[in-house]
């Protein structure tokens, strides 16, 4: 009996220890982000950041899109697929030439097979080094073709597993390795700067929107500070996966107005100053 009394002490004492350091620990790590989150500045007295981005390479992207980028003078971040780049090679040349960012997105856009156009040429089909070469392929031929080294990427469709099942392996890691953003789309938040993973930064579409719609989390993302990375496709008439002119117009003027207080650059400049700004703070 008194074996087995002593015996629970010793039990209960060691629990108590153990319980106690894990609440330290997890006190001190909780504090550390709460003190990166008291310290987290946008620059010059901004509210939030805010990047807008396109995904694809596609026609009216450069057709439409680059000339009322100019008119606003608004840079952004397109994200080219490796494959499509020389259809419309002398628009591209044009969009780097005129500051604005060129990310990559991978060769020739795998996603689930789930999706019949991409059946041929399913995530599920993947390995890790076929995803290796899709990344670095593109890279090559935006260098070749562009003169650029990307320092951003786009998942294609927002997915970011090759392979099925036990089998199945995120690509993030290869990703983080090459790149300073990796972006996802169809997101419902936006980044907490002092939080949020680079290497899946969250992405939230924009396409098929009026302006209002998309002041909501623009809105949101003031009030707490963050960074929203809006995604778009087609530019044009309001429809699926287009990002309506008037619409889009309409937020380059609200967000380079500087009383609205939000800091409008390309993914790789904001996260460019959310990595160097964490470092300096831890």
């Amino acid at each position: 009996m008194q074996k087995t009394i002593l015996f629970l002490m010793l039990a209960l004492f060691s629990f108590g220890a153990s319980f106690r350091s894990t609440a330290v620990f997890g006190q001190s790590a909780g504090s550390a982000k709460d003190e990166l989150a008291r310290s987290f500045q946008w620059p010059n007295g901004k509210r939030m950041a805010l990047s807008l981005s396109f995904d694809d390479g596609r026609s009216s992207q450069v057709d439409t899109g680059l000339a009322l980028l100019r008119r606003h003078d608004v840079k952004v971040t397109f994200f080219l697929q490796g494959n499509q780049i020389e259809k419309r090679i002398d628009g591209w040349r044009r969009a780097a030439a005129e500051g604005h960012e060129i990310g990559n997105h991978s060769m020739t856009h795998p996603c689930t097979g789930n999706y019949e156009f991409s059946r041929k040429n399913a995530l599920e089909d993947y390995s890790l080094s076929m995803m290796e070469k899709q990344l670095d392929a593109a890279n090559a031929e935006i260098s070749r073709l562009l003169g650029a080294k990307p320092r951003t990427f786009a998942y294609p469709c927002g997915q970011k597993f090759v392979g099925r099942g036990r089998r199945a392996k995120s690509y993030v890691p290869l990703v983080a390795k090459r790149f300073l953003v990796g972006r996802g789309y169809l997101d419902e938040a936006a980044n907490d700067p002092a939080f949020c993973d680079l290497a899946q930064a969250l992405g939230t579409s924009f396409d098929d929107m009026n302006f209002e719609q998309m002041m909501k989390p623009v809105e949101q993302a003031a009030k707490q500070g963050r960074w929203i990375i809006f995604v778009g496709h087609e530019i044009g008439d309001r429809g699926y996966q287009v990002t309506d002119t008037k619409a889009l117009e309409a937020l380059c003027d609200y967000a380079r107005d500087p009383a609205n207080g939000i800091w409008l650059g390309t993914v790789g400049e904001i996260g460019a100053y959310v990595e160097e700004h964490r470092s300096a703070i831890k």
